[in-house]
């Protein structure tokens, strides 16, 4: 297997909801693609949210039939090691560094009894930055709000810097 392969199944945290939200999909997908997932449909084309159900601990579970935009996706750390910016050692350290960053806030969040709607990441962090954002300006945040605060804000440096994709 070669190695970009291997940096995206090791990752999945475009599959996962942590980079992205959602996926949206050509209109001739659709048909194929409705006997392997739930699909939301839109007017003229189909979507689905992320964590797409079809990614677990194992990888994605329909690779070879995964839709074009999925296929297509490339994030910034791959980019960097198809241009040999990065080594194979240096992306997966990257990853590795989000996704304990990314476990921290979810143990935060779950420590101070936030309770936010959204399934995806992404969408949970854009959630918690707004809340955050109006308890702030109703009352000063309590340290450990503020120490998330800084964490979100550093996971989403690290995004856009590393994998080109920001909250």
């Amino acid at each position: 297997m070669s190695e970009p392969i291997n940096i995206c199944l090791s990752c999945g945290l475009c599959c996962d909801g942590t980079l992205i939200g959602f996926v949206q999909l050509d209109n001739e997908e659709l048909s194929p693609l409705r006997q392997l997932m739930d699909i939301e449909e839109t007017d003229e084309n189909g979507m689905f949210f992320l964590p797409c159900d079809k990614f677990d601990c194992n990888g994605c579970n329909i690779y070879s039939q995964r839709p074009k935009a999925c296929s297509n996706f490339e994030c910034g750390v791959l980019k960097s090691f198809e241009k040999k910016e990065l080594s194979f050692d240096k992306a997966i350290q990257v990853i590795d560094v989000v996704k304990q960053k990314k476990i921290s806030i979810e143990k935060q969040v779950a420590t101070l009894q936030i309770e936010l709607q959204s399934k995806s990441f992404h969408f949970k962090m854009l959630e918690l930055k707004k809340l955050l954002r109006q308890n702030k300006s109703e009352l000063s945040l309590s340290q450990n709000h503020q120490e998330l605060l800084l964490e979100v804000r550093e996971l989403d440096k690290l995004l856009s810097d590393s994998f080109g994709v920001s909250f």
